[in-house]
């Protein structure tokens, strides 16, 4: 009975922000919980991104071998560095999947709003990358002996705004490349130009905090992209997923 009653409310041209809140959130939690239990079970996506990371922390403190100053400086660029590219592995798999599952056929033609899917992904790829920062936070340290000397809860500020700038629009370009004969590079070049004044504040942001310098307005340009993106985002997610 709500399948048909948010049919009507398609068929009659009414806007899905009229739907319940409750509707939304409900299938968006329940796609969020589908990734997640999925991950769980294969370990595909989020074994790639770990490896893909541990690759970039070794190889880079070989080649470096910097001292405590010295890290502080380049390892605002390292740190996402791995996260970027450990993202983009993440978002070409997950919507592989759906693909695969004829999950994204079936969302076309069903009356759950597009938003919840959108959402639902774009929360699960958050959490992955989330985890990944988590577990290679401690390796950045041993690694590059490295020492915080700005205030620990900017860093988390800018993990937060910085990987959901990153999930929002590589979820996004994802999909839209997913019906692409090349969709593993397309991603990354649709991807990196529109992330560069996000990927920029960054790594200024993560160089100054660590150095014991004010980030500055990072953190704000941070924020307010992430606003911009997600709303931009949000707004053509419907259109790109019933394009042919």
């Amino acid at each position: 009975m709500n399948g048909e009653r948010m049919n009507d409310k398609r068929m009659n041209g009414e806007p899905m922000s009229e739907m319940s809140m409750g509707s939304v959130a409900g299938l968006t939690w329940a796609n969020v919980v589908k990734d997640v239990q999925l991950e769980w079970r294969s370990r595909d996506v989020f074994n790639s991104m770990l490896f893909f990371a541990l690759l970039v922390v070794v190889i880079f403190s070989f080649a470096f071998d910097p001292t405590a100053e010295q890290s502080r400086e380049i390892v605002g660029g390292l740190i996402w560095v791995a996260f970027l590219f450990s993202t983009v592995t993440a978002l070409n798999q997950s919507w592989a999947r759906e693909l695969r599952n004829g999950v994204l056929d079936a969302y076309r033609v069903s009356p759950a709003p597009a938003e919840a899917l959108f959402f639902g992904k774009c929360i699960g790829n958050f959490i992955f990358v989330s985890v990944l920062e988590c577990l290679m936070a401690p390796l950045f340290v041993v690694f590059y002996n490295l020492t915080v000397l700005g205030p620990a809860w900017q860093i988390v500020l800018i993990l937060v705004f910085g990987t959901w700038a990153l999930v929002i629009n590589g979820t996004f370009f994802a999909v839209m490349s997913i019906r692409t004969r090349n969709r593993e590079l397309m991603l990354p070049l649709l991807l990196l130009p529109i992330s560069i004044p996000a990927i920029m504040s960054m790594v200024q942001a993560t160089r100054a905090v660590l150095s014991g310098v004010s980030p500055g307005g990072h953190i704000k340009l941070l924020a307010g992209y992430c606003v911009v993106f997600t709303t931009a985002c949000y707004m053509l997610f419907e259109t790109v997923l019933n394009a042919e």
